[in-house]
C-alpha cells in the first residue's frame, strides 16, 4: 500500500517555511512515499501557499524519493498550455516524481474574480484535461472551440513520465466521477466529506472489468491519531476534536452540547480517522484496504493544523517506524 501525506494547506501550513520544509525533508528521509498539496486563492491571512506548484518546486529541491502531488489543481482557473508547461517543468526539476491530481473549485468566488462564468468550470475542467495530455503527448496543441481558442502551439518541455505524469481526479458530483470512469482515471477521495458520496456514484456507474479494477488506484483520506498507549492516541484526538468539528461545513456540529461532541466524536473515528497503537492502526489500514478496496492511503497527522509541528513529528516519527513496514505487504485483495 502507497502511504502518502497531506494537510498542509491553508492555516495548517502558517509558520516558518525553512521548517515547514524540513519537516517535508524528514517525511521524505522516514519513508512516506507522497506528499499532497492544495490549490487555494484569494485570501490575505491564512493561505501562505496558494500556489501548490511554487510549494512542490521547493519540496522537490528538498527530497531525494518522495513523489509530490497536487490536490488538486483547479484546471478551469488556468489556462492549458501554461499550466501544461509548468506542470512539465516540475516533472523535469523533480526527476519524474510529479503527481498531478485535478478538479473544479468549489468556491465560486476563485472563477469570478478572474471573470470566469462559473457555469463553464466543467465545460473548462473537460477541454483543459483533454488539451494538457494533447500538449504532453503530442507536443503541440490547438483549440478551435470552447473556452480557450488558439493555433497550433508547440508546448515544451516534455514531461520526463511518459506518456505524461500520473493523473488523479477530485469531485464529488456525478459528472465528475462519470468523467473519471470514463477516463480509467484514479479518485482522491474526500476527508472532509467522508468518501461515501463519490463511492456510491462510482458504484453506480456501469463499468468494464478493467474500469473495475481501477478502484485499488483510488487514494482514501484519514486523520491520524497514533501513540505508543491507546490512551496516548485518544488524547490527540481530543486535542484535536473541537477544532476539527468546527470547521466542518458539510456537517455542522453544535461544540457547545456534550452528547452532540460524543456523537461526532465516535462518527469520526469510524468514518474518517485512524486511531490507536501502531499494532491497531495497522489493523484499520488492513480493514481499510479489504472494505473500502483502496491500495492509496493519504495521511493527515497534523489535523489540518489543530495539532503543533512537534506533535505531528512525533506521530509521523512513531507511524514510520511501527506501521509503515506493515503497510508494504497489503496489497490488492
Amino acid at each position: 500500500m502507497h502511504i502518502g501525506l497531506t494537510g498542509w494547506q491553508r492555516e495548517a501550513a502558517e509558520g516558518g517555511h525553512r521548517e515547514l520544509l524540513a519537516l517535508f525533508q524528514r517525511a521524505d528521509e522516514l519513508g512516506f512515499d507522497s506528499l499532497w498539496l492544495a490549490e487555494y486563492h484569494f485570501r490575505r491571512t491564512g493561505l501562505p501557499y496558494p500556489s501548490p506548484l511554487l510549494l512542490a518546486a521547493a519540496v522537490f529541491a528538498r527530497t531525494e524519493r518522495m513523489r509530490v502531488g497536487t490536490g488538486v489543481t483547479l484546471v478551469p482557473l488556468h489556462h492549458p498550455l501554461i499550466l501544461a508547461e509548468q506542470l512539465a517543468q516540475l516533472d523535469v526539476q523533480s526527476e519524474g516524481r510529479l503527481d498531478v491530481g485535478i478538479g473544479r473549485p468549489n468556491d465560486g468566488g476563485f472563477l469570478a474574480a478572474l471573470g470566469i462564468d462559473p457555469a463553464t468550470k466543467h465545460e473548462r475542467f473537460v477541454r483543459g484535461y483533454d488539451l494538457l495530455l494533447r500538449a504532453w503527448t503530442e507536443g503541440r496543441a490547438a483549440s478551435t472551440d470552447g473556452p480557450w481558442r488558439f493555433a497550433e502551439t508547440e508546448v515544451g518541455p516534455a514531461p520526463v513520465q511518459q506518456p505524461n505524469p500520473p493523473i488523479w481526479v477530485a469531485g464529488m458530483s456525478a459528472e465528475t466521477i462519470g468523467f473519471a470512469v470514463e477516463r480509467r482515471l484514479p479518485v482522491l477521495l474526500s476527508l472532509e466529506r467522508p468518501e461515501g458520496l463519490q463511492l456510491e456514484r462510482w458504484r453506480e456507474l456501469p463499468k468494464t472489468p478493467e474500469q473495475t479494477a481501477d478502484l485499488w488506484r483510488f487514494s482514501l483520506n484519514r486523520y491520524v491519531f497514533i501513540g505508543r498507549t491507546d490512551e496516548e492516541a485518544q488524547a490527540r484526538l481530543d486535542q484535536a476534536l473541537l477544532p476539527i468539528l468546527r470547521r466542518r461545513r458539510w456537517a455542522p456540529v453544535d461544540v457547545d452540547d456534550r452528547e452532540t461532541v460524543k456523537t461526532a466524536r465516535a462518527n469520526l473515528i469510524h468514518h474518517q480517522a485512524i486511531v490507536g497503537t501502531p499494532d491497531a492502526c495497522i489493523v484499520e489500514i488492513e480493514r481499510l484496504a479489504r472494505e473500502v478496496g483502496t491500495g492509496h492511503l493519504r495521511c493527515v497527522f497534523n489535523a489540518l493544523g489543530a495539532l503543533d509541528r512537534a506533535t505531528t513529528l512525533a506521530q509521523m516519527e512513531l507511524f514510520a517506524e511501527e506501521v509503515l513496514p506493515a503497510c508494504r505487504a497489503i496489497g490488492p485483495l
